[in-house]
């Protein structure tokens, strides 16, 4: 693992996870952008719905499939998603927890990880 900037490490989770979802889910967000508070990383995604999840969307029970089909796409998927936090941050992942809004197209990943990523940063500057 490189030495980074905390600013370089979230950019560069950000580019992993928009190259995940094309990879895994078929096509990948319009934004993505990552935050790294303390030993979480909240990760938001935009326009990650396709065409056919907007569709299917248009009511309650099209709502909570689509859920369920991406919420079980990302659990299937956590091995390979998991590696490649670890790759990046040096870090192993406690948790994986996620959402998405079939109303804004928005998809919401915290990760908890097993090290304060913060502290690390914060240690390097003093």
């Amino acid at each position: 693992m490189r030495t980074m900037t905390k600013g370089q490490m979230e950019a560069e989770i950000s580019k992993a996870l928009v190259s995940f979802e094309r990879e895994y889910m078929g096509r990948g967000p319009v934004e993505a952008k990552t935050f790294i508070i303390r030993d979480m990383l909240l990760i938001r995604l935009k326009g990650v719905l396709t065409l056919a999840e907007k569709h299917v969307a248009k009511d309650e029970d099209g709502i909570q499939l689509v859920k369920q089909i991406r919420t079980r796409l990302l659990e299937k998927s956590q091995e390979v998603l998991g590696d490649l936090i670890t790759g990046i941050t040096g870090c192993q992942i406690q948790s994986f927890h996620s959402d998405i809004s079939t109303r804004s197209g928005e998809r919401f990943i915290v990760i908890t990880m097993l090290e304060d990523l913060e502290e690390r940063f914060l240690v390097k500057k003093n």
